[in-house]
């Protein structure tokens, strides 16, 4: 995780944390965190109360406490030569953990909007192996390397999330190897259970693994970095208990009945290439663009026909739609963000992104109202609250963010060791012929929104 969050950090401005030289391996654990809530003020005034597209800031017109992080790392030495080990544990509670959850442990916890998550819990080792800068390996849970955006929001540029952070994938469970080649090269390979998944039922929704893989690459003196990843594999929820819950008619046999494909080998797709220029000492910019496909939704029958269209003969027809044999078509999301930071000084930087997405099939942009409709959805369970658009057609989006972080330094409180406040302006819309968002009458083409967060950070040890 360090090569994205170092990229991450250079245009946010938080400077990653380095490991000091010591005496003993415990002089570089450190021990911190931060508190943050918010409000997303949304103009258009929406009747739901929903932000369509958002996560994070879901929850329209209300104030959120949205995390409070605890982050206990021992970072690896990067200019270790010789074997050395580190570990990671970041916990979350708040109403962003809704999000952040791996199936199996701690979903259905608290029955509340704030809830209690695993961000990373990992053990970390520096193999002076293979090459002049050795290997990193990462075993455990830890965050997924695609993207711009973190999880940890204080790591963020706005309090808002890009469109396509918000599609996935978040978090995972397995091993993840970066080779450090050369100095301007790293390369990665890892295998995960799947996105949000443990190991074993209920933890993993399929039987299958998925492959977490790329490469990174440090230019101009580290001034210029670069990382291409994917993160791909079978994602559909394999159900199968008792209740038959996702069987199409309870037909022993069947599956999901969005996924017309075998769970266990209908893969999902996350594909990103981000790109991090520091121009100067105060100006920077990124770049994420990303192309997700789902290779089992969307099903028509071996006809061509769609379901919906097939699904109306039964009045006329008597006919028993789930017996004809039917195929995935797939979904797709693609789009780019681009990034710009400007720091005047040490307490006040201003910040602007612009970003294209679309949805194609509608497939991967909804809204979870309910506290658990976001793991109910993973698991494969019945989530009849969750706002999607009409299947099947598609939605482009634009969405153009600008804002301000002024951070300053407390003196007069324990532990706390500053205040971060983010006001900031978004405007989104569709720009084809849909109306994802909500108004005071129902569906809307655009959206305006003035969010603000406030975030205190502070320090253990």
């Amino acid at each position: 995780m360090a090569a994205l969050l170092s990229a991450s950090q250079a245009v946010c401005g938080d400077a990653p944390k380095k490991s000091p030289d010591s005496k003993s391996w415990l002089d570089s654990l450190a021990i911190d965190g931060y508190l943050s809530g918010g409000v997303a003020i949304n103009f258009a005034l929406p009747y739901n109360k929903i932000n369509f597209g958002h996560l994070d800031t879901d929850r329209a017109n209300w104030p959120q406490f949205n995390q409070a992080i605890l982050n206990v790392e021992r970072p690896l030495d990067k200019k270790a030569a010789d074997l050395d080990f580190g570990l990671a544990f970041i916990g979350m509670l708040g109403t962003d953990a809704r999000y952040t959850q791996f199936l199996g442990q701690t979903e259905y916890l608290i029955h509340d909007r704030t809830q209690l998550s695993i961000v990373e819990a990992n053990l970390q080792a520096h193999l002076p192996i293979l090459t002049k800068g050795g290997v990193d390996v990462t075993v455990g849970q830890f965050t997924s390397y695609n993207g711009f955006e973190m999880l940890t929001s204080k790591d963020n540029i706005f309090y808002t999330r890009s469109l396509s952070s918000n599609a996935g994938p978040f978090v995972d469970t397995g091993v993840m190897s970066i080779v450090h080649a050369a100095d301007w090269l790293d390369l990665f390979a890892g295998i995960v259970t799947g996105v949000d998944t443990s190991i074993g039922w209920p933890g993993d929704n399929n039987n299958s693994p998925s492959i977490h893989a790329g490469f990174g690459l440090n230019l101009l003196d580290g001034d210029l970095s670069i990382l291409a990843i994917t993160h791909s594999g079978p994602e559909n929820p394999n159900v199968k208990d008792p209740l038959l819950v996702g069987w199409p008619g309870g037909v022993i046999g069947g599956v999901p009945a969005a996924c017309a494909c075998n769970p266990n080998n209908s893969w999902t797709l996350y594909n990103n290439l981000t790109a991090t220029w520091n121009a100067t000492e105060k100006l920077s910019f990124a770049s994420d663009i990303s192309y997700f496909r789902e290779t089992g939704y969307n099903p028509v029958s071996i006809f061509g026909t769609t379901f919906d269209a097939l699904n109306a003969l039964p009045n006329g027809f008597g006919l028993n739609t789930s017996l004809v044999p039917q195929h995935p078509r797939g979904a797709n999301a693609y789009g780019i963000a681009q990034y710009a930071t400007y720091k005047i000084d040490d307490s006040i930087k201003l910040g602007a992104r612009v970003e294209f997405w679309g949805d194609d099939r509608n497939f991967f942009a909804a809204a979870y109202p309910g506290y658990f409709d976001s793991v109910n959805s993973e698991h494969g369970f019945p989530a009849p609250s969750v706002i999607v658009q009409p299947p099947g057609q598609g939605t482009s989006y634009l969405a153009i963010t600008a804002g301000v972080t002024f951070s300053q330094k407390l003196t007069a409180f324990p532990l706390f060791s500053g205040l971060i406040l983010r006001p900031e302006f978004r405007w989104e819309t569709a720009v084809n012929d849909a109306a994802p968002f909500f108004g005071p009458n129902g569906p809307k083409r655009t959206q305006g929104l003035f969010s603000m967060d406030v975030i205190a950070p502070f320090t253990i040890r």
